[in-house]
């Protein structure tokens, strides 16, 4: 059989790094050309130094600029994961068309549809922000409802895709956390964050009424490695839409108490506030927590608790 081809759109990104990283260490057992897109800047030289192997191509996914280099340099991709987005909330409110430009991925779909030949499995990541956020542990069938403009884009980009796509699986993803990559990323990391901010000892403020249902990013990495084995090994058409969530619904108060207990900061560092006292330039879900027995029954593939999560992440830390 021959080698196949895999793509990771948005690579030098928080999951785009960790997805290369894993499919580098699979090498030896389930070989693959890989190659991956980057678009505000050149690579990082730390991440070209990890994986010389790996093509890098500069795409701008409003224009689609780019892709005919991956055609003709790569070849058309038999799996294509697609991890970039503007994914903060408040920069997607702020300006409504960059974001359904950036994550309406019709520049992608478009050049995938026009490849010879080409039957890519897309794997796409959505968001938990595409409910409404006002009951408990959504599922799959609930409907979508969006409270902003990032919730709105990535429902148009799943209706987009299904529309467009024989062959797909749509990843709704709650907060991802974990290891920071091999090149740091810019963004602030959840737990890193709350790690930092409690080991100074300020007092700081957090939500007791926002429910969410943190992921760990390995396991999101896990299901994208299943779903990419899938393909490439069965040859099996899919058309899924999934919740990837840890199995845990916590609240911000909540996240912030499993940091302090594992590092043994005092917990009255800890002030519980109500979402509705912060203005955050955007309207923010209150309970997106989602029900993922669909997840673990497709895939088999269960998440690690929060806690487990969080001290996996905090023991690649060094305690400042």
């Amino acid at each position: 059989m021959s080698r196949k081809r895999v793509l990771i759109v948005g690579g030098t990104g928080y999951l785009g790094q960790h997805v290369l990283q894993r499919f580098s260490e699979i090498q030896g057992t389930t070989p693959c050309h890989l190659a991956f897109t980057h678009h505000s800047g050149p690579p990082p030289p730390a991440l070209l130094n990890a994986f010389p192997n790996f093509l890098p191509f500069s795409v701008d996914l409003k224009t689609g600029k780019g892709f005919e280099a991956v055609s003709h340099q790569f070849g058309p991709p038999d799996v294509v994961v697609n991890c970039a987005a503007l994914s903060v909330p408040r920069a997607c409110e702020m300006d409504p068309a960059a974001a359904m430009s950036i994550n309406v991925p019709s520049s992608l779909v478009n050049w995938l549809s026009s490849l010879e030949e080409s039957n890519s499995l897309l794997i796409h990541l959505s968001t938990d922000q595409v409910y409404e956020g006002v009951k408990s542990f959504y599922k799959e069938d609930d409907e979508a409802v969006p409270v902003n403009v990032y919730g709105k884009s990535k429902v148009a980009a799943e209706q987009f895709i299904t529309e467009k796509c024989s062959n797909f699986a749509i990843l709704r993803s709650s907060i991802m956390f974990g290891p920071q990559t091999i090149s740091p990323v810019p963004k602030s990391l959840p737990i890193q964050w709350v790690d930092g901010v409690l080991s100074k000892g300020n007092t700081t403020e957090f939500f007791h009424d926002e429910f969410r249902c943190p992921v760990y990013v390995k396991d999101v990495v896990a299901v994208i490695l299943a779903l990419s084995k899938r393909w490439i090994s069965e040859d099996k058409q899919t058309q899924l839409i999934v919740n990837v969530g840890g199995p845990d619904r916590v609240s911000r108060v909540q996240m912030a108490e499993t940091v302090a207990d594992i590092r043994g900061y005092n917990p009255s560092l800890i002030r519980s506030v109500s979402a509705s006292s912060v203005d955050r330039g955007v309207k923010s879900p209150a309970d997106i927590s989602m029900d993922i027995t669909k997840l673990v029954r497709t895939l088999g593939i269960s998440p690690v608790s929060f806690r487990d999560g969080v001290g996996l992440t905090l023991a690649t830390e060094t305690k400042s």
